[in-house]
């Protein structure tokens, strides 16, 4: 796919747009703060590129902040790059929202897209969360051209704090795939593959320099807390720390009960706690994130970052790579407090039973038969100015309305291309009682998370929450290729409530339809379809 006239857009794209030189930092906001989207060039895996960034870095700047902060992030637009997204808008993906539907970024359901020069404030509460949690654009592809960050919420009096001696800035790890071209151009082919993993923002790619690779800085016996953030556009990663093994102790910012394994897997937008022990000889040793890319390999330090010992070396690792004994499960997780699903615990006997089954047809995606497709008025805009029915929310055919305080079980079933696929619900947590592929039901004490595998193509996944939090909230694959694709619907929940149930609503969200509106194009530089043309004739109708 990666032909030598693509690295000639490349530099095209970097003609066009202010190239400064990139350096990785650790800087770290409050929950009070602004984030400046803008772009840069940058070369992350030794590869330069023109990219789309919070802060000027990838990943993004830490935002951190206690449990019971209130959040107030003023995002900046200040996206200048025609070849890419000019627009934009940020999820802060994982936290509830609950009473503020309209602070939850995502573009066409919660709010319309922030366009250049304007600045929209994020003002929320996330009560009752603590853990790991990530923000990132939701427009689009937007995303895999950068914009990606991890947002930690700590808890003093976190009950598992024992376990652990170190969770700071160094302990975060964020896994991110990596492209060479622009996702305007990308979105359009089907079966993308990233050119790169970036652990910590760096990498190297195939026939590409030995760029430097991100360390992570231990000294010897004490316990460290690494907080993995999984910030992929497409594959899974396994991931692993030669000769070491690690305790779980986190799902997607819910405490679960210690689990020791030796691997884990992590999907597009996945996070776990994992306790690091290092009681292992002073050394310098391989930190593995393999991606579920065909031909994935870790020759030359490939899909690959450096777990240091203070007194070893700076040098690359000599540690081998040895089979998994000891892999994460998923049914092996159960949450740490309040363990157990709502409502009766047999299959089918929710008060809300639903049954999704998503079809690839031609590279385009279908829920129960439609393809999603993001209507032209935002849908908590549409409820708030009164529709209330499915039939009468856009778009047709992908939105469903749930009863407030009910139980619902949905069951996912995905056929065809690209299984398996991680499923995130905006709003919610949820229990996970029937995990793909897996053989039976746990209703006693399943994991609960925001992020779960479909399961391979013909198996089902099941899930239960409950409809508490009134408004329209995203259900999609988490793999931005396939949302753009179509996978995705909107659970609008008791939007008879929705309105009273809000907190206020600012001015400055219903400003932000007739400035998106009022803006001539979105990217006006080049035909992007045509450069796919130019690539592949695997392609996905023009959209």
């Amino acid at each position: 796919m990666y032909l030598s006239s693509l690295a000639t857009y490349a530099a095209v794209v970097s003609i066009f747009s202010p190239s400064q030189s990139y350096l990785l930092t650790s800087r770290s906001l409050g929950p009070s703060t602004d984030l400046t989207i803008s772009n840069k060039v940058i070369a992350p895996d030794g590869f330069s590129r023109s990219t789309t960034l919070a802060g000027g870095t990838f990943p993004g700047p830490l935002i951190k902040a206690n449990k019971g902060d209130h959040f107030a992030i003023n995002v900046v637009n200040k996206l200048d790059d025609s070849f890419m997204l000019t627009s934009t808008s940020v999820h802060w993906h994982g936290l509830f929202q609950n009473g503020t539907n309209y602070a939850d970024g995502v573009s066409f359901v919660t709010q319309c897209p922030i366009p250049p020069n304007y600045s929209f404030l994020h003002a929320f509460d996330a009560p009752n969360q603590a853990g790991t949690y990530w923000y990132h654009s939701h427009y689009s592809t937007q995303q895999c051209d950068g914009l990606r960050g991890p947002l930690v919420i700590y808890d003093p009096d976190d009950p598992l704090s024992y376990l652990y001696d170190v969770d700071d800035e160094t302990t975060i790890i964020s896994i991110a795939d990596w492209y060479h071209i622009v996702s305007t151009i990308l979105r359009y082919i089907i079966g993308v593959g990233p050119d790169s993993t970036l652990i910590n923002g760096l990498g190297r790619y195939v026939g590409g320099p030995e760029s430097e690779l991100a360390v992570v800085n231990v000294e010897y016996g004490k316990r460290y807390r690494l907080r993995l953030i999984g910030m992929s556009c497409e594959p899974s990663f396994k991931f692993s720390i030669d000769g070491h093994n690690l305790t779980v102790i986190e799902t997607d910012g819910i405490l679960t009960e210690p689990l020791l394994v030796d691997s884990l897997r992590i999907f597009a937008g996945q996070r776990y706690s994992v306790i690091l022990t290092t009681d292992k000889p002073v050394n310098n040793y391989w930190l593995r994130a393999l991606p579920s890319t065909t031909g994935s390999t870790f020759d030359g330090g490939l899909n690959c970052a450096i777990l240091r010992y203070r007194g070893a070396p700076a040098a690359d690792p000599a540690t081998d790579y040895t089979d998994s004994t000891m892999p994460m499960l998923e049914t092996n997780l159960h949450p740490l407090i309040n363990p157990g699903a709502a409502g009766i615990p047999e299959y089918g006997k929710a008060e809300i039973n639903l049954n999704l089954v998503v079809d690839n047809i031609g590279g385009l995606f279908f829920i129960n038969g439609a393809v999603y497709e993001p209507p032209i008025v935002p849908v908590l805009l549409q409820i708030l100015s009164g529709a209330q029915d499915a039939t009468d929310l856009m778009p047709i055919g992908s939105v469903i309305v749930l009863e407030a305080n009910k139980v619902v079980e949905l069951t996912m079933t995905t056929n065809g291309f690209g299984a398996p696929h991680p499923i995130h619900l905006h709003g919610h947590a949820f229990d996970v009682v029937h995990s793909g592929g897996a053989s039976e039901f746990n209703y006693l004490n399943p994991v609960r998370r925001d992020v779960v595998s479909s399961g391979a193509a013909g198996e089902k996944m099941v899930i239960r929450w409950v409809t508490d939090n009134s408004g329209p909230w995203f259900l999609h694959c988490h793999i931005d290729w396939h949302l753009d694709a179509g996978f995705a619907i909107v659970m609008a929940e008791s939007p008879t409530e929705t309105q009273t149930h809000l907190k206020g609503l600012p001015t400055a969200w219903g400003d932000l339809c007739p400035a998106y509106d009022s803006l001539t194009s979105q990217l006006g530089v080049v035909d992007s379809y045509a450069e796919a043309a130019n690539i592949t004739t695997l392609l996905l109708p023009d959209h």
